[in-house]
């Protein structure tokens, strides 16, 4: 399974953010949106990083409420770890957990064409081993 599978079933709907957003702004989308993480891009339209609710949390003690002030460039993650939509499910995975991050860009060509979190990769890792299972259940109970 590929990421380009995945993006296909959620979407390639990306939540984007410029380096000049104040960190206010960038806290208020991701709340109003519900998500975790906002893509980063630079003036030409290329992921220049990542800004999760953890970068927020973490610089919060450091900035203090002035931290709202700031631009999402200080405080964003850089570069951001990106993945390719040829890219396995399972190479993604690993990825994440050895790097310790829950959201991947997407990038093909230089372009950004979507975001898998860590959530929609273990919702697919599980529904895989449901569908294995199912299989082997309906080939001992034929044999």
């Amino acid at each position: 399974m590929t990421i380009a599978a995945i993006l296909e079933r959620k979407g390639s709907d990306v939540v984007t953010v410029t380096t000049d957003t104040s960190v206010g702004d960038a806290a208020r989308l991701l709340g109003e949106r519900r998500i975790g993480a906002l893509v980063v891009l630079d003036a030409s339209g290329a992921v220049a990083g990542i800004c999760s609710e953890r970068d927020i949390v973490a610089n919060l003690g450091l900035g203090g409420e002035s931290l709202l002030g700031w631009t999402i460039e200080r405080i964003m993650t850089s570069p951001a770890m990106t993945v390719r939509p040829d890219a396995t499910v399972d190479s993604a995975l690993e990825l994440m957990t050895d790097r310790r991050i829950r959201h991947l860009p997407v990038v093909e060509s230089g372009q950004l064409s979507g975001i898998v979190s860590i959530g929609d990769l273990v919702a697919d890792r599980i529904a895989r081993m449901r569908a294995e299972a199912a299989a082997m259940v309906e080939y001992v109970q034929r044999a």
